[in-house]
């Protein structure tokens, strides 16, 4: 399987959008892998995770064939992993596509309905909602997918995913603090190829509702304590804010002894 990090920032990008803190003007003048996008990721070409109001620039940045994309998975629906705008642009004018294949979106109630909302009868855009509830797993072409609940929001369902295909094993784990203890009893039994970790806080000492540093080390240590992964297993930190305060070789400094890969947009990972 191909992973592509499409976007690596939290919702406010990195530099933000009307910031001048230190964290900014610094990622403005490095350039590079300081510049972060919202987050989302892309998987052998035909399965997503999130539609961040970033989606036509990382469409245009990577070369992508959205059309292409037959499964969308979204985390929760606050506004940079779910801009169901975009969503509209399936209809004619706006797209002529030859297959005319539907797309078939999976979230929360939550985020079903805040689609409905925006796009009205999604049918008439190839749009197939599926509603997830936490724990529950659904296969979808050579994908089998559970969703997760996540600590993250206390007002509305977040979702992480444990994904499955081709004899490999993913744990997309943005947005999300230290997993629930109920991720944990999940999860025991697995062997992780690879695990997503979110480090929006950085350099500061939080755990709860998003992770820095110290929540992505955590969860790796505790990983390999309990066998759900081991030496093999690839790690990556990634949903990043200026609030955390670090640049990219800060980030890498850190992490890389710790045997944790830092995400940049554009970082592309073969498992």
């Amino acid at each position: 399987m191909d992973i592509l990090f499409l976007g690596t920032g939290a919702a406010e990008g990195w530099p933000a959008l009307f910031c001048e803190c230190d964290a900014c003007v610094k990622a403005r003048i490095l350039g590079g892998r300081n510049i972060r996008s919202r987050s989302s990721i892309h998987i052998d070409g035909e399965l997503k995770i999130d539609w961040p109001p970033d989606t036509y620039l990382h469409l245009l940045k990577y070369n992508l064939n959205l059309a292409k994309i037959r499964y969308l998975f979204i985390t929760h629906n606050h506004y940079d992993h779910l801009h169901p705008d975009d969503l509209t642009m399936r209809r004619e004018p706006f797209a002529h596509m030859k297959d005319g294949g539907s797309i078939h979106i999976y979230g929360s109630k939550d985020t079903v309905d805040q689609i409905v909302k925006v796009v009205g009868d999604p049918f008439k855009l190839g749009l197939d909602l599926h509603v997830l509830e936490p724990f529950e797993t659904v296969s979808v072409g050579e994908f089998k997918v559970t969703a997760l609940p996540a600590d993250h929001a206390s007002d509305r369902v977040c979702l992480i995913y444990l994904i499955e295909a081709c004899g490999k094993t993913i744990l997309h784990g943005y947005d999300s603090g230290f997993f629930p203890e109920e991720v944990w009893q999940r999860i025991r039994d697995c062997k992780l190829d690879i695990v997503i970790l979110d480090c929006t806080n950085g350099a500061l000492p939080y755990i709860r509702y998003h992770m820095g540093l110290e929540g992505v080390i955590k969860v790796k240590e505790r990983m390999i304590l309990e066998g759900i992964a081991d030496k093999d297993t690839i790690f990556v930190a990634t949903h990043f804010s200026h609030n955390g305060l670090l640049t990219y070789d800060d980030l890498v400094s850190t992490l890389l002894p710790k045997g944790i890969e830092t995400a940049y947009d554009g970082l592309t990972i073969r498992i």
